[in-house]
């Protein structure tokens, strides 16, 4: 029976953590994207441009599935998760790192797990352990090493694209928030699908400006900016909502200072931009410290043989080796 049960529920919390990798990956991948795509797109048009695709992607799915309308319990956090995440940050992230350089828009954007924790277990009543406390410490000094170490390589940086990074930073936080209540109540398709489409309706201003750079940019940014529909949204941020929906936000933010260290060793192979070893360090301490922060306390040994066989049957005690009830999933 053990053996089964084990068998049974091993892929059951493997799958949240598997969400959480292509989550992860698909998102550093958008810092390569939305620099080559910036060339030719203004912020607020290369939003809206992958806003719709991402939107056009998720509805076809969602026919498909005939997923329906959300609940009416969840589009209070679908409204407040499209407006700050979808649509706000990926607008001032954009216009952000125009005005900074690589280092210091993902040491500032970087608060964002930090904040995540702090609303969480304000709003949420998430708990905070040691372990993720001290694995948010270390990516974060982490985060602080790669972003110093890429500034140090030249880059210039602004007070305006600072407070725009800031700005993103905490839409970030108050996206992921206001998004953990609603998964309660609708699938991850379908928040992640309609937060999408509440984005997509708020950048329609930018619509003109959409139109007119489409027509002039190359095939190459349209394509990047199709990407960044299709996966790094998409895909990525139903694979978030599917994991967050298993664990707490605290936990899931601090999963993201991955993100950092990957973006280093992309721009690594896709770019030609070769880290320096300070960057690496940085690096290693982001991977680090999630690794800290997803770490579980050790189980206590089990009791003696001698002592579980003398216990009578049906005395409501647990049989050895049966896994105590959990609440979360390994994510």
């Amino acid at each position: 029976m053990l053996g089964i049960m084990t068998h049974t529920t091993t892929p059951r919390r493997a799958l949240p953590v598997a969400a959480a990798v292509v989550t992860v990956v698909l998102w550093a991948s958008a810092f390569v994207a939305i620099r080559s795509a910036g060339d030719s797109y203004s912020p607020g048009a290369l939003a809206l441009g992958r806003l719709l695709s991402g939107a056009a992607v998720l509805g076809a799915i969602c026919a498909v599935r005939r997923e329906g309308w959300p609940p009416r319990e969840a589009w209070r956090g679908i409204l407040l998760s499209g407006v700050l995440w979808f649509g706000f940050y990926m607008v001032v992230l954009n216009w952000g790192e125009r005005q900074v350089d690589a280092g210091t828009a993902a040491l500032v954007v970087n608060v964002g797990p930090l904040l995540i924790a702090l609303l969480g277990a304000r709003l949420l009543g998430d708990p905070m352990p040691p372990r993720l406390l001290a694995g948010m410490a270390v990516s974060f000094a982490g985060a602080v090493t790669v972003g110093l170490s890429m500034s140090a390589g030249g880059g210039g940086s602004s007070l305006l694209g600072v407070v725009l990074c800031l700005l993103a930073a905490v839409a970030y936080a108050g996206g992921v928030v206001a998004q953990k209540p609603a998964l309660g109540a609708a699938s991850a398709l379908q928040v992640t699908a309609f937060g999408c489409l509440v984005g997509a309706v708020g950048c329609l201003p930018f619509a003109g400006q959409l139109l007119h750079e489409v027509s002039r940019a190359p095939l190459a940014a349209t394509l990047d900016m199709v990407y960044l529909g299709v996966f790094p949204t998409a895909l990525a941020f139903t694979t978030w909502a599917y994991a967050l929906a298993r664990t707490t936000a605290s936990r899931m933010g601090a999963t993201t200072y991955a993100v950092p260290a990957l973006v280093v060793l992309m721009s690594w192979l896709v770019l030609g931009e070769v880290p320096g070893m300070l960057t690496l360090a940085g690096g290693v301490l982001c991977l680090a410290g999630v690794a800290v922060s997803r770490s579980r306390p050790a189980r206590p040994a089990p009791r003696a043989a001698g002592r579980e066989d003398a216990r009578e049957p049906g005395t409501g005690g647990a049989a050895e080796g049966t896994p105590e009830p959990r609440s979360e999933s390994g994510v």
